[in-house]
């Protein structure tokens, strides 16, 4: 696969890294690129969460360092991390309202404030304060989970496929969301994906298939000479 290295500068760094268990080997050495949006894609179980969750602390690597502005973050609990993480399911408790479960991004527990009124209203959420999750649509529940990931305020944002049960028109709406609410404001924000509109949204696309993380090239490069990983993975 040809490396087409991007630009600029970079803050959040997988050095020497290997996962390893059983029969499943992950690889990576790569630099992800700073105030942009990276879309990792690749194979059903090649590894892609799992580079999310090694990034984010729920995962121990075999060996090597995630670095956070060339500091070794490896031994840090996920919430000593400057990482925020956004997975499928939404993770949104039941029993609270969609201001309580915002409220969950600041240190001080489940009690709303102005600001998670205005987190909720940076989404199009003014007046779903006192809304439980089963009263809210797909997208308006997604909409709190992303508000509670930006209350969190933290430079590297991980989206594990949280889109995915949502419909082109929604996705795409929520991806614009990421850029403006977060991307514009200088967050590294790294997307796990299976779909292709998603990665054309992304600034650059990291590929993961074969054991190995890629290192993340310049969308319209990748997409103008896709390389057979990448072929073989969208049918192209």
């Amino acid at each position: 696969m040809r490396c087409l290295i991007y630009g600029g500068g970079t803050v959040l760094r997988l050095e020497n890294l290997l996962v390893q268990q059983d029969d499943f080997r992950l690889m990576a050495d790569v630099r992800f690129p700073d105030a942009a949006l990276t879309a990792v894609v690749g194979p059903s179980g090649a590894g892609k969460s799992t580079v999310l969750s090694v990034i984010a602390g729920f995962y121990a690597a075999t060996r090597g360092d995630v670095l956070w502005q060339d500091r070794p973050v490896t031994g840090l609990a996920p919430a000593k991390r400057p990482c925020a993480i956004l997975f499928q399911d939404n993770n949104l408790f039941p029993h609270l309202t969609a201001a309580q479960n915002v409220a969950l991004g600041l240190s001080k527990g489940t009690r709303p404030t102005a600001a998670v009124i205005d987190a909720l209203a940076d989404v199009g959420l003014q007046g779903f304060e006192n809304r439980k999750p089963a009263q809210l649509s797909g997208g308006q529940q997604s909409r709190v989970a992303l508000a509670r990931v930006m209350l969190q305020d933290k430079p590297v944002v991980l989206l594990d496929e949280p889109f995915s049960a949502l419909g082109p028109a929604m996705r795409t709406e929520m991806i614009a969301l990421v850029r403006d609410r977060l991307v514009a404001k200088g967050r590294t924000v790294i997307m796990v994906t299976h779909d292709r509109s998603d990665a054309n949204a992304a600034d650059f696309v990291s590929v993961v298939a074969d054991g190995r993380v890629a290192q993340p090239v310049e969308t319209s490069a990748l997409l103008a000479a896709p390389p057979d990983e990448l072929r073989a993975y969208w049918g192209k």
